[in-house]
């Protein structure tokens, strides 16, 4: 197929429409439950208090706000794509956002901006501090455009569309953006993948920072052991490309049996940890292993032992655990493991290579 025809096939998959709106009609939509904001998104998105001032702010200054995306459902329901740092602080602001557990969130008194100091302790509600009328009326009648996602579009365009519009910001990493994506296509495995990515051997022998943590790194990499063994990789994508694709069709398989892997992910990181602790993904430089963690390592010792794990089991308790500490130690002084991970060498390369390497390496 033409780079002509892939592009208009692609457009026809995604109908839209679009037009602008006050927020009034916004904050109605809400309240009336037609515009949704999935309630587990706002456990990754919420702007602190500085930058929801700012916001509010520009609003009373009659900035411009750039157009929110929603993806019209069958019932004529629309749910929020792109914009939930923004509608939410506006719905925070004036007292009718609903939380994760459904209760409505207590809004915060503002803070002092530059161009607006007397915002400090300004509140929607009337009294003291409380916004006056006029100002309340004018930010109901700002209006911002709605594009719409409408329902004839392909199943798949709004979780593309949501990447593309949050992919490279500075608020989410890959991972936060991905999670969202996997929230929406299914709950119930995003949730069995997070507990799945805080089970004791894992992060264990991953030792990763506490701040490596809080973005989710331990999910990306629960989710890249899980794709290298469900989904073939051909090198045509990036990581994070095949990685999205990846967490898409793991949440939306009725092959992959859920209770089996987490079953190997389990048996095989209890063998990485008894056998190498936290060592497990470091360089081993001749002597003792050191450094940071590594990702190719991560590559190679996950997918190889979990490939090959009745096999090393088979060698009983200690054999095992010696094996996969000796074949690790061996595995850094590996020729061919070396030239698919030398400086230089393209992520798509290395996981193609890697793959069917670590699979034969780690064979007993």
């Amino acid at each position: 197929m033409s780079l002509e025809s892939e592009i208009t096939k692609a457009s026809q998959d995604i109908v839209k429409d679009g037009y602008e709106m006050s927020i009034g009609e916004l904050m109605n939509l809400y309240r009336d439950e037609e515009l949704i904001i999935d309630p587990e998104f706002q456990r990754y998105f919420r702007w602190d208090l500085t930058r929801k001032s700012r916001f509010i702010e520009s609003l009373l200054l009659g900035i411009p706000i750039p157009p929110i995306f929603v993806f019209q459902n069958e019932s004529g329901v629309w749910e929020l794509i792109d914009g939930l740092q923004r509608l939410s602080t506006i719905f925070e602001f004036v007292g009718i956002l609903k939380g994760p557990d459904g209760d409505i969130v207590t809004p915060e008194p503002l803070e002092a901006t530059k161009m607006l100091p007397s915002l400090v302790g300004v509140k929607w509600v009337s009294g003291e501090n409380g916004l006056s009328k006029p100002l309340q009326l004018q930010i109901r009648r700002s209006r911002i455009r709605v594009e719409i996602l409408t329902k004839e579009s392909d199943s798949q365009s709004k979780y593309e569309l949501f990447q593309r519009l949050n992919t490279g910001g500075a608020s989410l990493n890959a991972q936060e953006v991905r999670n969202c994506v996997i929230v929406k296509v299914n709950s119930s495995f995003y949730k069995w993948l997070k507990e799945t990515a805080e089970i004791k051997p894992f992060l264990d022998t991953l030792s990763i920072t506490t701040n490596a943590e809080q973005q989710q790194k331990n999910i990306e990499l629960a989710l890249r052991f899980f794709v290298v063994r469900n989904i073939p990789y051909e090198g045509r994508l990036d990581i994070n490309e095949y990685l999205d694709e990846g967490a898409i069709s793991l949440a939306t398989s009725r092959e992959i049996d859920l209770e089996r892997e987490l079953d190997v992910f389990f048996r095989t990181f209890s063998l990485i940890d008894t056998s190498l602790g936290e060592d497990a993904f470091r360089k081993f430089n001749g002597r003792k292993f050191s450094g940071g963690f590594l990702i190719s390592g991560f590559e190679a010792l996950s997918h190889g032992i979990s490939i090959n794990l009745k096999d090393i089991e088979g060698l009983g308790n200690d054999r095992s655990r010696e094996f996969i500490f000796e074949r690790t130690k061996e595995l850094w002084s590996d020729e061919t493991f070396k030239e698919f991970t030398k400086a230089g060498v393209r992520g798509t390369t290395r996981l193609q290579n890697l793959i069917p390497f670590s699979k034969d390496f780690f064979k007993p």
